[in-house]
């Protein structure tokens, strides 16, 4: 006498699985065609930046300042540090000159004698 056993769970998938890929595919290809057909009208998706020309130029304007770090003017600005990082492509190069900058002007303070200016004034 012959028992019946049910087949293997994953044995009718590959039929299944395929159709399932396949309706993934015409969406990719659906949502392909919506953005093609988007960007021609002249829009653009993805999500909107917050680096405006106007606060790269005020990062670029506090960023030599003595006493300003990233997480100060990150704050001030009200953006993340790694927009600051992605839009001043310069970023680590204008911190560093500011630092040299300001071991120059120490060294200069410690160097002169109490009562001289070292301003042409």
């Amino acid at each position: 006498m012959r028992t019946w056993t049910p087949p293997h769970p994953a044995a009718g998938s590959s039929s299944t699985s395929s159709a399932l890929a396949e309706f993934i595919r015409e969406l990719i290809v659906i949502g392909t065609n919506e953005g093609l057909a988007a960007r021609a009208r002249g829009r653009f998706g993805g999500r909107p930046t917050v680096a405006t020309e106007k606060v790269i130029r005020a990062a670029r304007d506090l960023l030599p300042g003595p006493g300003r770090s990233i997480t100060s003017i990150v704050k001030l600005l009200g953006v993340s540090p790694g927009t600051l990082y992605n839009h001043i492509p310069d970023l680590q190069e204008l911190r560093t000159g500011a630092a040299f900058v300001l071991s120059v002007r120490a060294h200069l303070d410690e160097a002169t004698p109490t009562g001289m200016h070292t301003t042409s004034e």
